[in-house]
């Protein structure tokens, strides 16, 4: 499995929480970076502040259906390959999706096999120059710049400490999934030794995600962006 910093970014875009999850959850255990979005508009935003190397899209949504969301991005000049998913297989269907840029197209019900060979044969036949990772995070007011390791406010930076700077580093390289605090005490250890305010351990982690977190959230008690995860560690989702 790739490592995630390296993983292709893929966005899922199904108004089924249940087929969602699933999907999440499978492309997860087969090496991708997964995030999700409930509907175009929801997906129009995490659009707006990522990149992703592919976009699953099912067709029959509520609102804004996939075909109309492919036929705009592909008018903007928006060239990530993209995977139809529809309950409707006929022909006609089928020609409908391709025209409006579609790279595949897969009917429902469908083997989740089926679904991992597809992408996969998709991404071999982009060109490299379009398989780019996300280059910002949005976090509300503030952009997190990954090939910089910067955050912004507009156009005033932020200012992050070194080990802040490491951890936004970490959980922007593994955007929408649980960082345990082992793994984050193993990262952070490669990348600079605790000084002796800081200390080591689960508790020393705590304290950083605090501080962090008075920089990135909007109400620190009530994390939106950098969330705990019970038992497990932190994840940081983006909008």
């Amino acid at each position: 499995m790739p490592g995630a910093a390296q993983a292709p970014h893929l966005l899922i875009v199904d108004d089924d929480e249940r087929i969602r999850g699933l999907l999440q959850k499978f492309l997860i255990r087969n090496g991708f970076l997964v995030t999700a979005a409930r509907d175009a508009a929801h997906a129009r935003r995490l659009l707006a502040g990522l990149e992703f190397n592919m976009i699953v899209l099912d067709v029959m949504m509520p609102g804004e259906d996939g075909l109309s969301l492919t036929r705009d991005l592909r008018a903007r000049r928006v060239a990530t390959p993209i995977l139809l998913l529809t309950a409707r297989g006929e022909t006609r269907e089928r020609i409908e999706g391709l025209e409006a840029g579609a790279d595949d197209y897969l009917p429902k019900p469908f083997e989740p096999k089926e679904l991992l060979l597809r992408i996969n044969a998709i991404l071999r036949r982009v060109p490299s120059a379009v398989q780019t990772g996300p280059k910002y995070l949005t976090l509300g007011p503030l952009r997190y710049d990954q090939d910089r390791g910067e955050l912004w406010q507009g156009d005033s930076p932020v200012r992050l400490t070194a080990t802040e700077m490491a951890l936004m580093r970490i959980f922007a390289a593994r955007a929408g999934e649980v960082v345990s605090r082992t793994d984050l005490i193993d990262e952070l250890g490669r990348d600079r030794p605790a000084t002796p305010e800081e200390g080591a351990g689960d508790r020393a982690i705590d304290v950083q995600i605090t501080r962090l977190r008075r920089k990135i959230e909007p109400d620190p008690r009530e994390p939106r962006y950098l969330q705990t995860v019970r038992g497990l560690g932190y994840m940081l989702a983006p909008d």
